[in-house]
């Protein structure tokens, strides 16, 4: 038979044991049960480009790698002329990189434009250290991973090592499109 002293500690034994593997218990069956507490929604208001493309290695003579130098790069692609539509996405461009605040050095920002080259002048006075040229071939490759299902016509994010990152859609918030760069500027050692 057990004494009074002897349950009591056995049950006090019992109850340390169950402090520590308590939790484990619960995480093993949540993990394994398929009923996790898994968050319904992303906290990312832009796309990430799975798999990662690296420019370096798929298009090396591009001139892309000329400003990337250290800078995480906001393209915005437009082939045509370079209507309403195109100037508020360089007026969003330009916004974007001021809302960064002090990190806006760590982002340039890059105009690439099809045939029809733009108003150089406008650009300088509006658009001042915006940089613009003309690639095809990245051109079709950034066409080439757009997203199934979004819209062309948005930004693409590319990190300092030339890897294609993100794609925001053409109607995002620029609040929230910075919110995205501020987090991974916030997480990245690199540019």
């Amino acid at each position: 038979m057990i004494s009074k002293k002897d349950f009591a500690g056995r049950v006090q034994l019992l109850l340390i044991a169950l402090v520590f593997f308590g939790p484990l218990i619960l995480a093993a069956w949540l993990y394994f049960s398929g009923t996790g507490l898994q968050p319904s929604a992303r906290t990312n208001h832009g796309d990430l480009l799975q798999p990662l493309i690296s420019l370096n290695d798929t298009l090396p003579d591009s001139p892309i790698h000329e400003h990337n130098q250290g800078h995480w790069l906001l393209v915005y692609a437009n082939d045509g002329a370079c209507d309403d539509a195109c100037d508020y996405s360089l007026y969003t461009l330009r916004q974007s990189r001021l809302m960064l605040g002090k990190e806006m050095d760590r982002l340039q920002r890059v105009f690439l434009h099809g045939e029809n080259t733009p108003d150089t002048v406008y650009l300088a006075e509006e658009h001042a250290g915006l940089i613009a040229f003309r690639d095809n071939d990245l051109s079709a490759l950034l066409n080439k991973k757009l997203p199934a299902g979004l819209s062309a016509g948005g930004y693409y994010l590319i990190d300092p090592l030339g890897n294609l990152v993100m794609y925001f859609r053409p109607d995002i918030e620029p609040r929230d499109m910075v919110e995205d760069i501020k987090h991974l500027l916030k997480l990245s050692r690199i540019g």
